[in-house]
């Protein structure tokens, strides 16, 4: 018996991009254009498990808080939450573009080169967020070098891996 997979994805281009990939590997993925800050069509309990890949990074605080009751309300008792978040402990980079361009919101700069507004966490403002929703089994710290318009930027990331009781 196989896994039905579903992604939802705001960008129409980054859709294209993944059917085309998914097409590639061969695999079948429901691709589904919506907002992850916004109320989800699914069932209550539907999901054994929910991936966020930096998605929720660039939501607000209204669209967070919406974001995490939809995850907790469509995965179902015991299923698993993957998070990977922008970690802001040890990140000089992260640090810089919070005191170069501030967002308007707690630990929030605004990224130019992608015209986003993105969310940094220290570890306990991840743990105190989270923690309302899901239990956490595990997070750790990971760094990487990000690639931008050529240049390698070196970025902490949080690696989560939650469950709903």
């Amino acid at each position: 018996m196989g896994n039905q997979v579903i992604g939802i994805e705001i960008s129409p281009t980054a859709i294209e991009l993944a059917r085309a990939r998914a097409k590639e590997m061969n695999v079948t993925v429901d691709y589904r254009m919506a907002d992850m800050g916004e109320p989800y069509p699914f069932n209550n309990e539907f999901f054994d498990l929910v991936i966020d890949v930096m998605s929720s990074n660039s939501l607000n605080k209204k669209e967070r808080d919406i974001y995490l009751n939809e995850v907790r309300r469509v995965l179902k008792i015991g299923g698993h939450f993957f998070v990977r978040a922008l970690c802001k402990d040890g990140d000089k980079n992260a640090k810089n573009l919070l005191r170069q361009s501030p967002g308007t919101e707690y630990d929030t700069y605004i990224n130019k080169d992608m015209d986003l507004i993105e969310r940094v966490f220290s570890r306990q403002d991840f743990v105190n967020l989270y923690s309302k929703y899901f239990e956490i089994q595990k997070l750790i710290k990971k760094t990487n070098y990000a690639q931008f318009k050529g240049q390698s930027y070196k970025r902490n990331y949080w690696l989560a891996y939650m469950k709903k009781n």
